[in-house]
């Protein structure tokens, strides 16, 4: 099973083939622009260890707009954006986290998963490589595809600071 790390001062994500493995794919992600921390209300992005949850949108459209982890049945459009300019877009596809450290990301207020914190699609004219999310994980939307088609359910994800 793949494995995958976020490196949070280099903005990447990185998926190897399990963990200790081979190198199999890198690419620019936008985390949390308040930075990391697990605290409910912070908006940060969550560290340490976690696994994919819940994994969202396999037959949802590129740039397809979800709200409340479904689909709205609007396309995103940068005229979109101008009518709704305060929206998080989450698009495309959604990787619903889990916590996997007691105290640290899960339970209580640093519950990872009941903070929603996914890794999701965005507008494409969203600058990757600078902190800019509300405390998820942010990637263009043919990356995030590519990611969603590579791990499963169960995958582990670590997030370093």
């Amino acid at each position: 099973m793949a494995y995958v790390e976020v490196d949070v001062a280099r903005q990447i994500l990185r998926i190897f083939e399990r963990e200790g493995g081979r190198l199999v794919w890198e690419v620019a992600v936008a985390t949390a622009k308040n930075g990391v921390g697990e605290q409910y209300g912070s908006y940060q992005t969550p560290r340490g260890l976690h696994l994919i949850r819940a994994k969202i949108g396999a037959e949802a459209p590129r740039n397809g707009v979800f709200v409340g982890r479904r689909l709205t049945g609007e396309i995103y459009s940068p005229a979109l954006r101008q009518v709704y300019p305060q929206r998080d877009w989450i698009l495309t596809r959604i990787l619903w986290l889990s916590g996997l450290e007691k105290g640290k990301n899960r339970l209580g207020t640093v519950d990872t998963m009941r903070r929603y914190v996914y890794v999701h699609g965005a507008p494409d004219d969203d600058v990757m490589g600078v902190p800019s999310s509300h405390g998820c994980i942010k990637m263009h939307n043919d990356d995030v595809i590519r990611l969603f088609d590579m791990v499963q359910v169960g995958t582990r994800l670590h997030v370093m600071a």
